[in-house]
């Protein structure tokens, strides 16, 4: 198959839409059940080299869940604690295959976001990740391949209609990349940087304590930039993102967004959330969509005499700003990493209340000094990679 038409392009008023090969050859994919449109081939991409590099980098099973061309979450196949089983709502599935598992972690960080998510898996699919899926509300994967009974699962998906793409995992794309935009041509080599253990060697500051598990977590970070919109920055815990700010135009707002969604990742985890007594058959997103008002500033949304009793059996308890400070405070050991050098403390200020330990971030503001300043002042350690890693 050497073209594909497209439903449409990015709005249903864009058309033609297709893709194809420049050189005219051979599309490197097969469309096994659906019919993908532009933005879930964006999606599908992106997600496909940031997943391929992380097993590169880690060894391990990778998984991501992408909405609008940037990750909600990227993760490896470790095991999964009872917890987070429990918050990812898999906690009735057993013990999972690592690949499952890494997508449980990917799609688990930022449920809100990943809602109608576009997956990449760096492993053939199996049954476990497709049983999984065929849960979740999704528009398609994309996978090196897929067990037979797994394609069977998520053929079945949405009637029939659910996107399934199969690429050749031996692909390489050629060197250069070409995009046009408003009728011009835009030109520029790719971006071929190896992010591994020597990525993080210069370290700045006055600890440089960087343990193995900090070492891939400040990789899974940086990779995870590598296909994330800038301006961005992403946190990392235990082998998975736990919180990208994508987009911000400014670094502080990137900071602030991407620890809110780690924070609310942890407050998760709370007894306060795990016990909440929800009614019976209450829907997955109205549950996700519960939680998020609930450990936020518009918890009344969900307490109120009106809404309460349609979502819980019984009215929960404020989780008030001291308790949650409280429970944040034992959030420790969290991995930080920024596309561009951060210009200001206060990214350090606000990235130290959400547990950050160690942080990559490339360097050269001038006021690197006062950023390191703020780092030994709360013992962190910081690597100055010195690569900007800005993605569009």
């Amino acid at each position: 198959m050497k073209e594909l038409e497209l439903k449409y392009g990015c709005n249903p008023n864009q058309k033609p839409s297709k893709i194809s090969m420049g050189d005219g050859s051979e599309l490197p994919i097969k469309v096994l059940c659906g019919n993908p449109g532009y933005i879930n081939f964006l999606d599908a991409f992106n997600g496909w080299q940031l997943v391929s590099e992380l097993k590169k980098a880690t060894g391990l099973p990778a998984a991501t869940s992408f909405k609008h061309v940037s990750p909600a979450g990227a993760a490896v196949g470790l095991p999964l604690s009872d917890v987070l089983a429990k918050i990812y709502w898999v906690d009735d599935l057993g013990e999972l295959s690592p690949l499952a598992s890494a997508y449980a972690r990917a799609r688990g960080a930022d449920r809100m976001s990943s809602f109608g998510d576009f997956i990449s898996l760096s492993d053939v699919c199996d049954v476990d990740t497709a049983k999984l899926i065929k849960r979740e509300v999704s528009d398609g994967v994309i996978a090196p391949g897929y067990e037979p009974e797994a394609l069977e699962i998520l053929k079945a998906k949405k009637n029939g209609k659910y996107n399934v793409i199969e690429i050749d995992p031996a692909y390489v794309p050629a060197p250069i990349e070409h995009k046009e935009i408003f009728g011009i041509q835009f030109e520029q080599g790719r971006n071929e940087l190896k992010i591994d253990d020597a990525f993080f060697s210069d370290i700045v500051t006055e600890n440089k304590e960087l343990t193995e598990q900090a070492k891939m977590d400040l990789a899974i970070s940086m990779i995870t930039l590598k296909y994330t919109q800038s301006n961005s920055v992403c946190f990392v815990k235990d082998g998975q993102a736990i919180g990208i700010g994508a987009g911000q135009q400014s670094r502080i707002h990137c900071t602030r967004l991407a620890g809110s969604k780690a924070d609310n990742w942890f407050l998760r985890q709370s007894p306060q959330v795990l016990n909440l007594p929800f009614v019976d058959g209450i829907r997955r997103a109205d549950r996700d969509n519960a939680i998020d008002l609930y450990i936020g500033e518009d918890y009344m949304d969900v307490l109120n005499d009106e809404a309460w009793p349609t979502i819980f059996q019984t009215k929960p308890e404020v989780f008030t700003r001291e308790a949650k400070r409280a429970w944040l405070d034992q959030l420790t050991d969290v991995a930080l990493g920024s596309d561009a050098f951060f210009p200001f403390g206060d990214n350090i200020e606000r990235a130290h209340k959400s547990g950050v330990k160690y942080i990559a971030q490339p360097g050269g503001s001038v006021r690197d000094d006062n950023v390191i300043s703020v780092c030994n002042k709360y013992d962190m350690v910081m690597s100055f990679t010195g690569i900007r890693l800005f993605h569009h």
